[in-house]
């Protein structure tokens, strides 16, 4: 085997690669003694069959079997003689093969970069703790008086507030169609929870009464099908209910398993402080992303950019065709297609950069996520489709690219927090409204936490980029 290296630029590498016929003709001769001491063909015993007969019959296939090993084993040749790692899947051009000739291939293959990660106890960020208002905490207790308030039949017509228990019969163009039926339905009147306009008609309505209600289904419906078409309901009224208010005292309290109304306050006033902390951890980890791009600089695989950038190019298109089926407003300000591809190329090559660097620390210190911490997490999935759990498992079990975007996002976090360990954290306690204070100058946080997601930068797979909180700004409907 010759393997001759025939280009270097960059990151990317090319090698005319040759396979000598000797070696092509002695893998094609222990392939087919391979299939000769199983194979049963008439008139031969078993592992007694002609190597002519056994060429004449598998040459063919055995052939293309052993080319393809043959540049597999070349090509990884070719790049663990000379310690390369591949970024990206090699690219293989046959040049030149015959039987009873050389194999000549070309192999081209963009590298990962060397990289140097800076000294991370240089870094020095602030985390913001954020201090719950108290109206926060009332309205969460406000709505948990409202979860717990008693309803009891009312003998008089249906008012805005009460309940009323339905059965009812949904028609478009004459048809029934899927949801549209149910019985013994508990409709809230004045929720908003319906079809536009359907709780309107029900007010005044008592019990055993029955009323045709006519709605139109708004055009961003979620089942398309209904989408802006007119319906009809057939709707029997079979109870009103009135509701009793709940004090918010110690009986709110005892009604979700507390003693006391300060119990129950404290618990509320913590799980809204751990609401605002993923806000929190949202803008440290930006700070820290920003931080680690202005002190690392190498050279990324353009192949690795182009797959994330048309990743981000998909995703903006099918943004503006929803915005246009909706009927949102434009931007004012003109569309400039190569302005805008432009930004989003830099963002490309910003996620690569940094889904590199993430991974080669990873790497470096051996951080893993372990398959108990993947367990979990399954776990944690099934439990948002109850009755279905066991599907759910059974999908990621047998979809590894399922099971990688549950691992991503956990190593990054590793990886996130194993830096932050290291670095000069200071903590400062913060109004909410200082903490969301810059939600619309750099993209709403909600979507950054959304957004700011890897996409497979775990030590040993191949690196993929880390999708940050980062969008155009120019030339874009008001709300992408």
């Amino acid at each position: 085997m010759q393997i001759t290296e025939t280009n270097t630029e960059g990151l990317r590498r090319e090698f005319k690669v040759v396979v000598a016929a000797t070696d092509i003709e002695q893998r094609m001769a222990t392939r087919l003694n391979e299939i000769g001491r199983t194979v049963r063909l008439p008139g031969f015993r078993p592992g007694k069959v002609p190597m002519k007969v056994l060429k004449s019959r598998y040459g063919q296939a055995v052939m293309g079997e052993v080319i393809e090993r043959a540049v597999s084993d070349s090509s990884n040749e070719a790049l663990r003689s000379r310690n390369l790692r591949p970024a990206l899947q090699p690219k293989v051009e046959i040049v030149a093969f015959n039987e009873g000739t050389d194999l000549e291939y070309m192999l081209a293959v963009e590298v990962l970069p060397e990289i140097e990660p800076m000294d991370f106890a240089s870094l020095e960020l602030e985390r913001l703790r954020p201090e719950v208002p108290e109206a926060d905490v009332q309205k969460a207790l406000e709505r948990i008086a409202r979860q717990q308030r008693k309803s009891e039949p009312a003998d008089r017509a249906a008012e805005k507030g009460d309940a009323v228990v339905i059965d009812f019969k949904g028609t478009t163009d004459g048809k029934e169609f899927p949801g549209g039926t149910a019985q013994g339905y508990t409709l809230e009147l004045g929720s908003g929870s319906f079809i536009p306009g359907f709780e309107d008609q029900i007010l005044g309505t008592k019990a055993g009464e029955t009323r045709t209600v006519a709605v139109t289904f708004p055009e961003n419906y979620g089942a398309a099908e209904l989408a802006g078409k007119a319906a009809s309901f057939e709707v029997a009224v079979k109870e009103v209910r009135g509701f009793t208010d709940q004090p918010i005292d110690d009986s709110l309290a005892k009604a979700v398993g507390m003693e006391k109304l300060e119990e129950l306050r404290q618990a509320v006033t913590e799980q809204i402080e751990r609401d605002y902390e993923d806000i929190a951890r949202q803008r440290l980890k930006r700070a820290l992303l920003d931080k680690l791009a202005e002190r690392h600089e190498f050279p990324v695989p353009a192949g690795m950019v182009d797959i994330e950038f048309n990743a981000i190019w998909q995703q903006f298109e099918q943004e503006r065709e929803r915005q246009k089926k909706a009927g949102e407003p434009e931007s004012d300000e003109p569309f400039n297609e190569e302005e805008i591809k432009a930004e989003y190329r830099a963002i490309a090559e910003r996620r690569v950069r940094l889904g590199l660097l993430l991974a080669e620390v990873g790497r470096r210190h051996n951080i893993n996520v372990t398959p108990e911490e993947i367990n979990r997490a399954l776990t944690e999935q099934a439990r948002r489709f109850p009755g279905q759990e066991r599907r759910v498992i059974e999908y990621y079990r047998h979809n590894p690219e399922a099971i990688d975007q549950i691992r991503a996002p956990m190593f990054e976090d590793k990886v996130i927090d194993f830096i932050l360990e290291q670095a000069k954290l200071s903590e400062r306690r913060v109004p909410v409204s200082e903490l969301l204070k810059d939600e619309d100058e750099e993209g709403e946080l909600n979507a950054a936490a959304a957004e700011d997601k890897p996409e497979g930068v775990e030590a040993g797979a191949d690196p993929a980029p880390v999708a940050e909180a980062e969008k155009p700004k120019k030339g874009r409907s008001k709300k992408s």
